[in-house]
């Protein structure tokens, strides 16, 4: 199964019955532990709940969050219904982002060209995973947070229930999570660039400022949470604290403070900063509740991401055809030691189309503006040839 192409919701369908029907799986088992553990509460995931997933390619982060997300909304909507119905199921999925997305110009108008439903809730996940948190902006940049996914999950669960405001909920719980934030940056002994950055966009917003100058009504709304809401609230205020990968002495007691107010235990508050240290020595997991950046260095990172993982998984058979093309690898070497001519570069170009051409995975360089991305895919493959092409290697 591979959640990065068209056809892997039917698929993961297919493999959560089979899974419910041996009695291998219990959807109650999803507790809000495993999901700290695998870092789902975070943004990102290190493993799939459900176990175990028929791949012959390593699942990227993004990729393992994805299908978590869905196996969570799947099995929130299971538990609420007697009987399970797949179309039913994914209907309802699709229902409750449409309804959280108005307002959204053309958001729902882009998925309208797929005719059945699992590719366009496919769609939708994949937007939703890399879409950027929208609740605080300034000029060309933006704060990027995949941690509030889990507010999907959240507002789902009230949305079965008969909520009709869960757009409004999810727009109300983002405030308390980002004020908790607030909070927990303000409580630093040590600010660097980034914290006195951030607090300053939160006080320039006027949903926060309404907590900031209202501490009464920021109480009874934390006190009108639910246990994993409340788990959740703490768990943003760690991330944010251990940002920096330090905590001192006042950022310490605050948390505590906060646990204490959020009516949970000390054991709750060792098990939230025992799960961001753990992840954050994970090398594989990048683990950050705010990045400041800027659209195109986003769009940068997010499309080398996209081409490494296209390089990973087709890394057999794209060495083959350069291997085929004697004077593209030829090419290739000599880029490696010196520049390029025009007509050279304009070889290199169109021989690394045609090879895309036959590589299905790679049709993507072929899409209008998808040349943007070949020198990306120029700059990973050098690290596919023999040593000998690259005189500046340095052996490890």
């Amino acid at each position: 199964m591979n959640p990065s192409k068209s056809g892997w919701i039917p698929k993961y369908m297919n493999l959560w019955e089979d899974a419910f029907s041996n009695h291998a799986f219990d959807s109650k088992e999803v507790t809000y532990t495993t999901l700290q553990k695998l870092g789902f509460v975070y943004g990102v995931s290190t493993a799939s709940i459900l176990q175990p997933i028929p791949t012959k390619i390593i699942l990227t982060t993004d990729e393992l969050t994805k299908i978590n997300l869905f196996h969570l909304l799947v099995t929130t909507y299971s538990n609420s219904h007697t009987t399970k119905d797949n179309k039913e199921t994914i209907s309802s999925i699709l229902s409750f982002y449409s309804t959280i997305e108005k307002g959204k110009k053309n958001f729902f108008n882009q998925f309208t060209r797929y005719s059945k439903n699992h590719t366009k809730l496919e769609r939708v996940l994949a937007v939703r995973i890399h879409e950027s948190n929208h609740l605080l902006k300034r000029s060309f940049t933006s704060l990027l947070t995949h941690a509030f996914l889990y507010i999907d999950v959240i507002a789902y669960q009230r949305f079965l229930f008969g909520a009709a405001t869960s757009k409004e909920f999810i727009e109300h719980f983002e405030t308390l999570a980002m004020h908790a934030c607030f909070l927990a940056l303000q409580s630093k002994q040590k600010k660097n660039k980034y914290d006195r950055l951030l607090l300053e966009l939160f006080e320039a917003s006027e949903a926060l400022n309404n907590y900031i100058h209202n501490e009464e009504d920021y109480t009874k709304a934390l006190e009108a949470l639910t246990p994993n809401e409340r788990n959740y609230i703490l768990d943003m205020s760690v991330l944010a604290v251990w940002d920096d990968h330090t905590m001192d002495a006042s950022e310490a007691q605050f948390l505590r403070d906060l646990s204490a107010r959020l009516s949970l235990s000390e054991k709750a508050l060792a098990t939230s900063i025992e799960a961001v240290v753990r992840l954050t020595q994970n090398n594989e997991v990048h683990l950050k509740l705010f990045e400041y950046s800027h659209p195109v260095n986003q769009f940068y990172k997010q499309s080398t991401k996209t081409v490494k993982t296209l390089i990973v998984r087709n890394k057999k058979r794209l060495l083959i055809e350069l291997q085929e093309s004697g004077e593209l690898i030829v090419l290739l070497g000599k880029s490696t030691s010196k520049d390029l001519s025009a007509d050279e570069k304009a070889k290199v170009k169109a021989q690394l189309l045609d090879i895309c051409k036959t590589i299905p995975s790679l049709t993507i360089f072929l899409l209008p503006g998808g040349t943007l991305l070949l020198p990306l895919l120029i700059k990973f493959i050098p690290q596919l040839l023999p040593s000998a092409f690259d005189e500046n290697r340095i052996e490890k």
